[in-house]
């Protein structure tokens, strides 16, 4: 396949074949990385949502973004799922240089997280076809000056990083209701190992730009050897036979009986049935189960 002109459908089995918890997990520690820029933070910390409608935030987002790339984009679900995003997108004043740098982070973060924990790393098809795939994004999106590789996506995102990467208290909230979020898909007395564990994934620009304690050296050497296990042990499983989307993960729990593209996210007070914030709550991943061959 050519990941010039079929990135769509590549990226769409690297998702959910070949790296779906993966991908899962990276994507939202991909989002949980933007919350550390001080106005972006402060944004979301803003509208209240994520205090009291975290979950939802957290599904909406998992189902938009997902509705693209099962359909396409020249589908009209895909087309649907675009239009609500940029309708949400629209209400707030929110930088090109800001969007460019969330999109960087769809494409950069990933890679970076098979890297360090996936059963494989990406192939170079595959980082291009992703590349290509969130370029394509953002043209729908209407940004301009979007990077024409992956090395021009990780140039953006590092440099953005170290000139607007900072504490504030509205990042700082955001990030604890994320971990709280995650925390609660875990039993009770797991929930505060759990917190823990995935401040042991941060990096420590992002760990340091929430202001959160270093954890201990040891701790978290084991934290990310768990991780590198989980990485060596799914290699051994058979390939994945079916696939299995992100909507599919028991993470996702606000729509049992299914769901409107149309009425997903936020809406202004009165206008629909949601409102609040541009960018719903995600997390980085901590250790849980996962497997290729899960269906």
């Amino acid at each position: 396949m050519d990941p010039e002109t079929e990135f769509t459908e590549i990226y769409r089995i690297s998702s959910w074949y070949e790296f779906p918890w993966d991908t899962t997990q990276s994507l939202s520690f991909a989002l949980y990385r933007t919350y550390a820029v001080p106005g972006i933070g402060r944004l979301l910390a803003g509208t209240g949502e994520f205090t009291r409608r975290a979950q939802k935030r957290y599904d909406d987002t998992t189902l938009i973004l997902e509705a693209v790339v099962e359909h396409g984009f020249a589908s009209e679900q895909g087309r649907e799922a675009i239009r609500r995003m940029n309708q949400m997108h629209r209400r707030y004043d929110i930088t090109n240089d800001d969007f460019l740098y969330v999109l960087a982070t769809f494409v950069v973060v990933p890679k970076r997280w098979l890297d360090d924990y996936g059963w494989r790393p990406y192939s170079p098809h595959e980082v291009r076809a992703t590349t290509n795939y969130y370029r394509e994004l953002g043209r729908h999106m209407g940004l301009s000056g979007i990077p024409g590789t992956y090395e021009e996506f990780e140039r953006l995102l590092d440099n953005y990083e170290r000139a607007h990467f900072g504490y504030d208290q509205g990042g700082r909230d955001v990030s604890d209701a994320t971990l709280g979020l995650m925390a609660s898909w875990y039993p009770a007395p797991m929930r505060p190992s759990m917190r823990t564990s995935s401040i042991c994934l941060l990096d420590d620009p992002l760990r340091e730009a929430f202001g959160y304690a270093k954890p201990p050296a040891a701790l978290q050497q084991a934290v990310r050897g768990g991780m590198r296990l989980r990485g060596r042990l799914v290699r051994l499983l058979p390939p994945r036979r079916r696939p299995r989307l992100a909507r599919d993960n028991r993470q996702v729990r606000g729509y049992p009986g299914g769901y409107r593209i149309s009425e997903l996210g936020t809406f202004p007070d009165g206008a629909g049935p949601g409102r609040g914030c541009p960018f719903p709550a995600a997390g980085p991943g901590a250790v849980g189960p996962a497997a290729r061959q899960e269906g």
